[in-house]
């Protein structure tokens, strides 16, 4: 906050402005209308269009992570609000729209931004529905500013030519002035961006990232992301952190960065006692030992939190190999990719490594005659419970 107020200061020139918008209400703006056109910025060819009923899904969804971090008590004199851009766009027709905006935006400054540019110069080009997102966008920034007097709009750097489209929008029809304001997107160590298109990314949503598969995103990652993400994702402070980092390089095995970071933004998202279930699940899988495992109680493995949980007959766990087994049941995507992991050593059983493709699983393997451990790659585990 103590940044962005500096930041402000430095564009509005006037201490009390940078304090009037910093102490206003906050808009999180959803895009009922945006998301069925979808944003080309950053990508070498065109989103799928999402449904009004998709649409509806997500807002509620993006509502309930919303909450975690902002205040929407209307009671709070600065509480935040959630406005989508459906609700203005629903009754607006495309002759009004044209007319009402698109004449104030020209063609020519609409092809120079970067995201148009690319994408026109590629060989997918860009459709007329696509080209037209960043006036929308723009509209909206417009609304606000109308309706609402935002002055402000925030979003990643990928976003800045959208944005300005807004702030020029307002200048040309209202001759006022708005601002933006982006910061640098997060990359992973890959040079990917963080994002919920993007493969292989995290959700903040429990039942689409678990807590346990949450804290171990971020215990898994590179000491140079540690490093970095510590910094971004947690309050901590500057001291701490910076011991944190010279402990960290005098022992990167201990990968106390590592810990550090996945306890404290496990505990901003899920809550403490998520973060313990997540703890306790790491030390069960990870620090246990074969023999180690035959020690957990029945309780123990039932209430395993975090792992997914596949249900199989005794029949076919008796007279399946477990290549057929284990694609069935989900766990691998195609009996190819499991041969391929089996016989590269990927593949434990009960915390033993399994190296044939066509072993068959007997009732020894049962873990309180219910339960077989399945350990898939280096993170992946899975619970397979047997009935009759």
């Amino acid at each position: 906050l103590v940044i962005i107020f500096v930041l402000l200061y430095l564009t509005f020139k006037r201490f009390d402005e940078a304090l009037l918008i910093l102490a206003t209400l906050p808009f999180a703006l959803v895009g009922g209308a945006t998301g069925i056109v979808g944003d080309p910025t950053g990508k070498s060819e065109e989103r799928v269009m999402l449904t009004k009923e998709i649409l509806e899904k997500n807002q509620i969804g993006i509502a309930s992570q919303l909450e975690k971090f902002l205040n929407f008590d209307e009671a709070l004199p600065n509480a935040a609000v959630l406005v989508n851009n459906y609700d203005w766009f629903k009754n607006i027709s495309f002759l009004d729209f044209i007319k009402d905006a698109g004449k104030h935006i020209t063609v020519n400054y609409m092809i120079a931004k970067d995201s148009v540019k690319k994408r026109l110069e590629s060989e997918q080009g860009m459709s007329f529905t696509e080209f037209t997102y960043q006036l929308i966008q723009g509209y909206d920034f417009y609304w606000l500013h109308q309706h609402q007097n935002c002055k402000l709009q925030m979003g990643g750097s990928d976003q800045w030519g959208n944005i300005v489209t807004g702030t020029e929008l307002i200048r040309r029809k209202t001759g006022q002035q708005a601002f933006a304001f982006t910061c640098p997107l997060i990359k992973k160590a890959d040079g990917g961006k963080f994002g919920k298109s993007e493969a292989g990314n995290v959700w903040l949503d429990a039942n689409k990232t678990s807590p346990f598969h949450f804290y171990q995103f971020w215990l898994n990652a590179s000491d140079s992301d540690a490093e970095g993400w510590i910094k971004i994702f947690t309050f901590l402070a500057k001291d701490v952190i910076e011991v944190l980092i010279k402990k960290h390089n005098a022992d990167p095995a201990e990968r106390l960065l590592q810990k550090s970071l996945a306890k404290e933004i496990t505990i901003f998202v899920h809550g403490q006692a998520a973060f313990e279930s997540a703890l306790v699940t790491t030390e069960k899988l990870f620090t246990l030992s074969e023999a180690g495992l035959e020690q957990l109680t029945e309780d123990d493995l039932s209430a395993i939190d975090g792992i997914e949980k596949v249900d199989i007959t005794s029949q076919a766990l008796l007279t399946t190999d477990i290549t057929t087994l284990l694609t069935t049941a989900g766990i691998f995507i195609s009996k190819g990719e499991a041969r391929k992991l089996i016989l590269n050593g990927g593949l434990s059983i009960n915390k033993v490594k399994a190296l044939d493709p066509a072993q068959l699983l007997t009732m020894q393997h049962l873990l309180h005659k219910k339960y077989v451990l399945i350990q898939k790659g280096k993170r992946n585990y899975y619970l397979l419970t047997v009935s009759e």
